[in-house]
């Protein structure tokens, strides 16, 4: 190919373009959206990050309930600059306000393909800064980097993980600038966007970044005065360009800090034939480090130590770094380390970005050097006959892999071998070389693009076949977006999207005030407040359900609840015809006056999460009746010999007759079933009055469990018979039935109405509420009191809120008629502050910069003489 006039740029558009191309190809054969049928939105990908994007939009078309500080609209209200830190705060996010709203999807497909290319045009920059070579050759490198495995199989539906992939790059760059000393603003400035955008993969990437930085002082040998300064700079820098991001990352911290604890888990790892096999193409496995770079990138890696055209030292270096960043993969304290000393909750080799770049910096400074010699490539093919025969023992290797690396091997080998004659070959002269090159870039070309999209095509497969998947914007979305915008009236109640949940975080995708919350900060406060009450919950006590339940749509003011009919998507349950209605409910205002009565925080609550109604709602509204359960075979069921406490109750699908639960409650009462350990429906029996099906979901170890459920009315004998169809074995808790007075609970209602605010207003992180004169006890905002609350009665200075039974609790003491609390993130004024410092400091390290430059510029040194030698 001729050499253009800048290759840098050029390499740069050919890797963005041939990533690209195959990301888009790669869905055309898979069949997903928006190029098939299929959905993209896999596990957390439509979980969380679609919801967020979505909310995202509606900030930046004002149309959200809350702002940067909180999410009015999430668990009741949450902390909403942790997530923006972690999930939206890459510079790409802000492309979502150019999509109409119901094009979110597209939009987040659209997102996840442009970071991709942009890593592919980074890394292509970055192999031309190390070494000059064939233009094209980095643009194809640099787009086996962005098509990595771990790309396509782990960060495709994490998309907030491809600012790392895009950082690494351009962090190395950082780097050669501080081996330069040029570009120190800039250098600040990059390590800043980049630990903004997303710190944890920026944190990896800073690391392997050091590394690299290392191996290029160690190859370059530069006395120690000026190696000590360059990793100065570089120390400086990336100090600098941290503090910047500080604001961010310190509330993004504290929020894990005060996060509900997910799961730990004890690193062990992979077997070796596993390791080997994610090097080849179509290989594909949840917990397995995606290291797969392409055949002719590997090929190439392989080669470097048998290259006699590249220094040794050179050879030595990469091919040691290569090999110690595999074996840290490997190794459990090396793996904290790349983890920021967390264990991951999910995949154990979110890092493997760090050794497919470093295989790909490898194979460049084999080609950079000239092509390897049929030796060298002879070497590197035995070794890849070798990985791929121990990788054979692999069940990651399926049967479609072989002919896919068979032809990927062919056309890697067949184009370097061409090249090398279009180099240096006998033949190769006049037209015969450009011939030859160009034949040989077609191979390379040709193998690449086919071997990555199909890698790329079976990871989205298999992902879709293992992993829950939820479907993209729809009628079904829109049908609940309307229903909720007609039914609005926050702040003076909330309409809560429903319990048939279509996505884990729907207050966010379509509108509404909830309690349903997904995200990696789900706080502590509100998981434990919602499972004492009898909420359900997925993912181990992050991913918070809706509860349909009228005594806590009554405790925290949810005027209007939205019933839709369990989504198609799914085949959780059988699904039904009804359509979405809505339903209304006379409740509180968002601040209500409770008697004063002590301590009452967290440790109140009991085991019966009716009791704990009845104790946050202030009254006694439920009959918790004695149980009599039975199995189908009509016999008292065994106790539960594990954590889950209760009677255990086995599948039993096909039997004639149901497991069963009587009692005895007062006639007229709802009936609600609470048994966060069943996995199945329940229903009232013929003989009682109709009532919906409840549905529960839970699974042991707890990864999820199941909420409360209403399930009727009690029949006029008072007589209950509730059957239950489980599809798994479960258990049945002591005081799993609750029977609500509805009398009783609107009593409780209207002496909260006439005692509670008679105006509330919210914006952002601020709510004021105006009270009834001589209020007296404490006021409770119906609200979780996460951490960075500060509240204030009448006229008196703000101070931390209290805690009633874990919502925001205020005394007051007769005098005040108006209550106003604010919200500080925890963090933010830490992050301020050392944002400041850092600002200052880049600040004068400008003018100090510019102010030496101006005086060499009047006083230039004097030239130097040499003395002739005799």
């Amino acid at each position: 190919m001729p050499r253009p006039t800048r290759p840098g740029p050029a390499a740069a558009l050919l890797a963005a373009v041939i990533t690209v191309t195959v990301s888009c190809a790669a869905g055309v054969v898979a069949r997903t959206f928006p190029l098939g049928p299929r959905t993209r939105s896999i596990n957390d990908l439509g979980n969380q990050y679609v919801p967020f994007h979505a909310h995202l939009w509606d900030l930046l078309h004002g149309k959200a309930d809350g702002g940067l500080l909180v999410n009015w609209q999430s668990g009741f209200g949450a902390s909403f600059l942790p997530d923006l830190g972690t999930y939206l705060s890459s510079p790409f996010a802000l492309l979502v306000a150019v999509f109409p709203r119901d094009e979110i999807d597209l939009a987040v497909y659209v997102i996840t393909v442009l970071k991709t290319a942009a890593a592919a045009a980074a890394m292509a920059v970055l192999l031309l800064a190390l070494r000059p070579g064939r233009w094209w050759g980095a643009g194809v490198l640099g787009a086996s980097y962005a098509l990595c495995g771990w790309s396509v199989a782990d960060a495709a539906y994490n998309p907030m993980w491809l600012d790392g992939l895009i950082a690494l790059p351009l962090l190395c760059l950082v780097g050669e600038w501080a081996l330069s000393g040029r570009r120190r603003v800039l250098g600040v400035l990059v390590v800043a966007v980049f630990w903004t955008a997303n710190f944890y993969t920026a944190y990896m990437a800073t690391l392997a970044a050091s590394l690299v930085l290392l191996l290029r002082l160690w190859l370059a040998g530069p006395p120690r005065r000026q190696a000590l300064a360059a990793m100065g700079r570089a120390c400086v820098t990336v100090a600098l360009g941290v503090g910047l991001a500080a604001p961010l990352v310190t509330v993004v911290y504290l929020g894990t800090r005060h996060a509900y604890p997910g799961r730990t888990s004890r690193f062990v790892p992979v077997a070796s034939e596993d390791l080997l096999a994610r090097l080849l193409p179509t290989t594909y496995s949840f917990s397995t480090p995606a290291v797969y770079v392409g055949i002719t990138a590997l090929l190439l890696a392989l080669a470097l130590p048998f290259h006699r055209g590249v220094p040794r030292r050179v050879r030595t270096g990469w091919t040691l770094l290569v090999v110690a960043v595999a074996l840290s993969l490997q190794w459990a304290p090396t793996s904290l380390v790349w983890h920021a000393f967390t264990t991951p909750q999910g995949s154990a080799y979110r890092q493997a970005f760090v050794l497919c770049a470093l295989l790909v910096i490898a194979a460049w400074h084999a080609l950079a050097y000239g092509v390897p010699g049929p030796r060298a490539l002879a070497a590197a093919g035995a070794l890849l006959a070798l990985i791929a025969a121990v990788a054979g023992r692999s069940a990651l290797v399926r049967s479609f892999a072989w002919p896919v690396l068979l032809l990927a091997a062919v056309g890697a080998l067949g184009g370097l071998a061409l090249l090398g004659l279009a180099d240096g070959g006998r033949l190769a002269r006049g037209g015969r070389r450009t011939a030859l090159a160009g034949l040989a870039v077609a191979l390379l070309l040709g193998g690449q693009f086919g071997e990555t999209t199909a890698t790329a095509a079976v990871a989205t497969r298999l992902r879709l076949a293992h992993m829950d998947d939820y479907a993209p914007w729809g009628a079904r979305q829109q049908r609940q977006a309307d229903a909720i915008a007609e039914a609005d009236g926050w702040p003076r109640y909330r309409t809560d999207p429903g319990r048939e949940q279509t996505v884990g975080n729907d207050p966010l995708l379509v509108g509404g005030q909830g309690a349903q919350y997904y995200s990696s900060l789900t706080s502590d406060v509100l998981s434990r407040t919602l499972t004492a009450l009898g909420d359900g919950w997925t993912s181990r006590g992050r991913n918070l359900q809706s509860l349909d339940n009228a005594v806590t749509d009554a405790i925290f003011s949810v005027g209007a609840r939205v019933h839709s009919p369990p989504d198609p998507h799914q085949n959780w349950f059988p699904q039904d015809g009804s359509g979405v209605t809505v339903s209304r409910q006379d409740v509180p205002p968002l601040v209500t006056v409770r008697p004063s009565a002590g301590r009452r925080d967290l440790t109140s609550f009991g085991a019966s999460p009716y009791r704990n109604q009845e104790l946050l709602l202030g009254a006694r509204v439920y009959t918790v009746p004695r149980l009599t359960v039975r199995t189908s075979a009509g016999r008292p069921p065994s106790r539960s010999e594990d954590a889950r406490p209760g009677l255990r109750i086995g599948a039993v699908p096909d039997a004639v007759r149901k497991p069963a639960i009587t009692a005895d409650c007062p006639a007229g009462g709802q009936v609600y079933l609470w048994a966060p350990h069943f996995s199945g429906t329940a229903r009232l029996a013929s003989d009682s009055a109709a009532g919906p099906t409840g549905r529960f979901r839970s699974d042991y170890p707890v990864t999820k469990i199941a909420a409360m459920q209403r399930l009727g009315s009690v029949p006029a004998s008072g007589r209950l018979r509730i059957e239950l169809s489980p599809d798994r074995t479960g258990f049945i808790p002591d005081g799993a039935v609750g029977c609500l007075d509805t009398g009783r609970l609107h009593t409780a209602v209207e002496r909260l109405k006439a005692t509670g605010a008679t105006e509330v207003t919210v914006s952002d992180g601020t709510v004021r509420a105006q009270l009834p004169a001589g209020s007296t006890g404490t006021a409770v905002v119906a609200a979780p009191r996460i951490a960075g609350w500060r509240c204030a009665s009448g006229d008196a200075s703000a101070v931390p809120a209290g805690q009633y039974l874990g919502l925001i609790a205020v005394p007051l003491d007769g005098s005040s008629t108006s209550l106003t609390c604010t919200f500080h993130p925890p963090g933010l004024r830490l992050g301020g502050a050392v944002g400041a410092v850092s600002l200052l400091s880049l600040v004068l390290l400008c003018v100090v910069s510019a102010v030496r430059r101006r005086r060499a510029a009047a006083h230039p040194a004097p030239p130097t003489t040499t003395r002739p030698s005799a």
